[in-house]
């Protein structure tokens, strides 16, 4: 796949972006790409999804050569935020969790990576930059609706409009990542957080995610009731009755 590779080990799709010449920035083969590599981690087989990024940076976002190369900018460039879009959403939408590690730079469209991942865990020198406003672009892939709910309605907009960067200590403290960890510890944590979520009860881990994912959009009514079918038919799952049976002998 251009721009991108899975392989599936252990329940665990590794999905590694892979164009470290451009910074793994996105075009529009890259995206499909991405795509199919989402295909492969629907798979029964997988268990929880890994994210991560080849070379000195995560993601630099879309791919600017790619858009001024372009016969018509508009259309391609309007293909281009439907198609990666389209993939996150994917990809959120998976009933099981998704890992991100992030290192180096994570701009423009980069963030939607980074915001679709259930857990992020990022290196310390790890910057977190909106980048649009830098060439004139407005956000897409979903950035627009997710990260003023991970960070609050003012910093997105602070980070949007004055095109501020995170330090990584900062994206931990407004919530954007999970964990911080020195550099070269970054990529083996967040392998770790994998396998064990890889190992865990995969129908409790995956409808949490869900109902926490979708209560944005529920009222308190439909939420309490969602929980109520949910957690009835997670009792009947072979994990719950094997984790209640050990819960009972402790």
């Amino acid at each position: 796949m251009s721009g991108v590779r899975c392989a599936v080990d252990g329940g665990v799709a590794r999905i590694t972006l892979a164009r470290p010449e451009a910074s793994n920035s996105v075009d529009m083969a890259t995206a499909r790409a991405f795509g199919e590599a989402v295909d492969q981690a629907r798979d029964p087989s997988v268990r929880a999804v890994l994210v991560t990024g080849e070379g000195p940076r995560f993601c630099a976002g879309g791919d600017v050569a790619s858009m001024a190369a372009a016969e018509d900018r508009s259309a391609y460039l309007h293909e281009l935020a439907a198609v990666l879009g389209g993939e996150l959403l994917r990809l959120a939408e998976l009933d099981k969790p998704v890992v991100a590690a992030v290192h180096g730079a994570v701009a423009g469209a980069g963030l939607a990576f980074v915001l679709t991942a259930d857990l992020v865990v990022a290196a310390r020198s790890t910057r977190f930059l909106m980048a649009y406003s830098g060439v004139g672009l407005t956000p897409d892939c979903g950035v627009s609706y997710l990260l003023p709910r991970a960070v609050g309605q003012q910093r997105a907009l602070e980070m949007a409009l004055l095109n501020r960067a995170l330090t990584a200590a900062e994206a931990l403290e407004w919530g954007l990542v999970t964990q911080v960890v020195e550099d070269d510890e970054a990529l083996g944590r967040a392998e770790e957080i994998a396998a064990r979520l890889a190992a865990g009860p995969a129908f409790a881990l995956g409808q949490a995610k869900r109902l926490i994912r979708g209560s944005w959009e529920t009222t308190p009514q439909q939420s309490v009731a969602d929980e109520a079918a949910t957690i009835g038919r997670a009792i009947t799952t072979g994990d719950a009755a094997r984790l209640i049976d050990a819960f009972l002998r402790r």
